[in-house]
């Protein structure tokens, strides 16, 4: 892994603002996405796309649908990006923009369906047409005669990208098509894409390619498209040390379908992660340093407002927001140097400035130094307070971070060791120590990346944050309930053991989105929301049902048989003699008979020592009074009152 790899980072989606552009409605864009889908007679063929269902759908129509899929996506978890789709090898051609100066621009059997923008409603509106209405589709996706030069096409995406997102950081093509060697015979042309590539990735175009393999033909990059698509290299930010070419090749001739397919790769180059800390240095050694970034990978999602609309004019706007402190008596407006911070303190206020307070909770620079590295089997399971950063490396600030970061992933996953690190988040944070566990690369059934290969940074508790656990009294079942139970939950059990929680979405958030999407798109607002969450009762009845009639019956014959046993030895007599006789019963019984003696209390060193172990609370109530009594304490209250008096006792000394 410390050569030159599939490392693909989990995205970037900071804060900083991007340089402006023409349009101020996409100043905070972050992202460019252009579909370039081909129109052939072999990319509208038909094609099966599941064995449970006998659909069918051609590459082009897939492909149509993962774009519509991917925008509506895009315009709720990143509403700033802009979206365009491509079609070329059409009979039509369609590029000239009167309201732009690419109106003397042609290029043939190029049609621009939707042009690079934010995804407005009509545009979504344009493609779900294009997608769900099949007459629609059958009068624009009809082939050309004519074979569409691979140059013409990457120069009609350099045209748009230029003039629609000339100062984005983020820019991509992805091309679709099934045809492994367009220019077999002509090595001019061949020539002419690879120079037009070149431009683009010049540009800062990333160019991603999608392949789709024939029934009968198997896709071959080599034969022409390695030579225009370039491996990412480690200053790039999308990919900073990229192993693979990318994505896997999409079979189609074991059934897999082909949309999901093509959505899976897709999304796993298109979902952004928020960065919880854009760059930080890494400190393996004393003056070596490397430079990372973190993401929180794992979080909630909840509806959020990303702006305010005012709806009083012509028509609805977005309104800017400005933010004033207000003194309360004159209402004059405080500028923020007035403003001072105070704490009560002896009835008093005392102030103290914006720098003494930063320098009161100031630990240190931010950053992560290692201290030590510890077997990884040290480390319990349960010594995590909060949810882990996921770490990747930078080359912002130290060149050559990627390979050190590399290594020293491979070292510690090979030899099962784990970093323990003094972690400092951010300016005035409380340092904590964390772990810094390794993790491995995930890829799903497709080849496509589910988990990038980085660090995990998990903190631990400190001893103060670790409660010890109540005691209980297990009773374990016999183990004919236990083998029952096991059957039933090996029938419960999700496909190959795994959960995935991407196939569970937050149904109340989804029901949130699909209002508003059908709101946006004046659609039928649904009934119900789809709750993927609910369990499958019928599925599990069928599995599980007789299983647990048996599971009820075995449990119902232990019970009588542990009734019976418990029984035996039991005298018949009435209860009033039973009163009477219930001391010279209590050795039959099998039960322990009470002490009127009382306990004999530990002397001070026994106790303290029980309190340095921390094994106060295994003492008996009755031993935990008779000390206290001896100290002269009070004894009333529950035993965690006792168990507080006896270790204030030894704090206070």
């Amino acid at each position: 892994m410390a050569e030159e790899g599939r490392w693909k980072p989990p995205g970037d989606d900071e804060d900083e603002e991007e340089e402006e552009i023409d349009e101020t409605a996409y100043k905070h864009a972050k992202d460019a996405i252009l579909f370039a889908i081909e129109v052939s007679p072999s990319m509208l063929q038909l094609r099966l796309q599941g064995d449970k269902k006998a659909q069918t759908d051609s590459p082009t129509s897939a492909a149509l649908k993962c774009a519509f899929a991917l925008m509506q996506q895009r315009i709720i978890s990143n509403p700033n990006d802009m979206m365009g789709v491509l079609l070329y090898g059409t009979e039509q051609t369609k590029f000239q923009d009167e309201e732009s100066n690419r109106g003397s621009l042609s290029y043939p059997h190029c049609y621009l369906l939707t042009d690079l923008d934010v995804p407005a409603a009509d545009d979504v509106k344009a493609l779900r047409d294009m997608v769900e209405d099949d007459e629609e589709s059958s009068k624009l996706l009809v082939p050309s005669t004519e074979k569409v030069s691979m140059s013409n096409v990457l120069f009609c995406a350099n045209q748009i990208f230029t003039t629609k997102a000339p100062n984005f950081a983020s820019r991509r093509l992805f091309i679709v098509t099934d045809d492994d060697n367009p220019h077999e015979r002509d090595q001019t042309l061949r020539s002419a894409t690879a120079v037009r590539a070149k431009d683009l990735y010049d540009l800062g175009v990333v160019i991603e390619l999608f392949p789709i393999s024939k029934p009968n033909h198997d896709f071959d990059r080599s034969r022409f498209y390695d030579d225009i698509i370039y491996n990412n290299f480690p200053t790039d930010p999308e990919a900073p040390a990229p192993i693979s070419g990318g994505i896997a090749q999409t079979d189609t001739k074991d059934g897999i379908s082909l949309l999901y397919s093509l959505l899976s790769a897709i999304n796993s180059k298109a979902v952004a992660r928020r960065a919880q800390f854009s760059s930080m240095p890494l400190e393996i050694g004393p003056g070596f340093k490397i430079s990372v970034k973190g993401y929180i990978l794992f979080k909630r999602q909840t509806p959020k407002r990303s702006c305010y609309v005012w709806l009083d004019g012509e028509k609805p706007q977005i309104a800017t927001m400005e933010t004033a402190h207000v003194a309360d008596d004159t209402g004059r407006v405080v500028d923020k140097g007035e403003i001072r911070k105070a704490f009560k303190f002896g009835g008093e206020q005392v102030t103290f400035t914006p720098e003494e307070v930063s320098s009161l909770r100031h630990f240190g620079d931010p950053g992560i130094r290692i201290i030590g590295f510890k077997p990884a089997a040290m480390i319990p399971i349960w010594a995590n307070i909060k949810p882990a950063t996921f770490l990747y490396p930078s080359e912002e600030d130290y060149v050559g971070s990627t390979r050190v970061f590399a290594a020293l992933h491979q070292k510690l996953f090979k030899d099962n060791l784990v970093g323990l690190t003094w972690f400092v988040a951010r300016k005035n944070a409380v340092p904590v120590v964390a772990a810094l566990f390794p993790g491995i690369e995930e890829v799903d059934d497709h080849g496509a990346q589910v988990m990038p290969p980085g660090f995990w940074l998990a903190p631990l508790p400190f001893a103060d944050d670790i409660r010890q656990n109540p005691e209980t009294q297990l009773i374990r079942a016999p183990e004919r309930l236990i083998d029952r139970m096991r059957e039933i939950v090996q029938q419960l059990q999700l496909p190959k053991a795994q959960y995935d929680p991407s196939k569970y979405p937050n149904p109340g958030l989804q029901w949130h989105y699909r209002i508003l999407q059908a709101l946006a798109l004046d659609e039928d607002i649904p009934d119900k929301p789809d709750d993927k969450t609910i369990p499958r009762y019928k599925q599990i009845e069928k599995r599980t049902g007789p299983l647990c009639i048996d599971w009820g019956h075995e449990l119902a014959r232990s019970h009588e048989e542990w009734r019976k046993i418990n029984d035996q030895g039991v005298s018949t007599v009435p209860s009033k003699r039973k009163a009477a006789n219930a001391e010279a019963d209590l050795p039959d019984r099998g039960k322990k008979a009470k002490s009127s003696e009382p306990p004999a209390a530990l002397n001070e060193e026994q106790m303290k020592k029980a309190f340095e172990e921390q094994s106060i609370g295994k003492l008996t109530v009755p031993v935990l009074k008779a000390w206290l009594q001896s100290k002269g304490m009070p004894v009333s209250g529950s035993k965690v009152s006792l168990v507080d008096r006896i270790e204030g006792y030894f704090e206070q000394k």
